[in-house]
Order: structure tokens, then sequence, then C-alpha cells
């Protein structure tokens, strides 16, 4: 499984979303299953699935899909 497969099941599982619902226009802002208890789960699922430990400025400005990749790229995992 691709690092970009990884990362689009998290989301859709954590989000019970479509996959062709991600893109740029999903954020927390957009998504109304975008809380604070999802978003808690979508770190915990993204670290245990890339063995990565966030620092707490990245936990606190993961808020989109296409930031999280941003993010995600400065721990050496690329989101292609």
């Amino acid at each position: 499984m691709t690092a970009r497969e990884k990362y689009d099941e998290i989301f859709v599982k954590v989000f019970e979303v479509d996959k062709s619902e991600l893109g740029s226009g999903f954020n927390f802002a957009d998504v109304e299953k975008w809380d604070s208890l999802s978003h808690l789960t979508l770190i915990s699922e993204l670290e245990d699935a890339f063995d990565i430990m966030f620092e707490t400025d990245d936990i606190l400005h993961f808020g989109g899909y296409d930031n999280g990749r941003k993010i995600l790229a400065r721990y050496g995992v690329a989101i292609d």
C-alpha cells in the first residue's frame, strides 16, 4: 500500500466519507464530522500508520487534507 493510499484510507475511516470527497476542499471548517475527537483520532491514526510523532504545533495546524500532506512531508512522508 502506498503512502497516499494509507493517508486516504485513514481520512475515509475517521470521517466516514467516500474517497472522492478528499482533496483541497476537505478541511475542518467544511467537514461537519471534523470535531476535536475526530481530529485527535486522525492524528493518532496517522502517527501509527507512518510511525511518526507529531509536534504540538503540527497537531494544532493540521486542519485540512492538503495541509496534512505538507506537514507529513516534514516528517519524511511523501503523499504524492
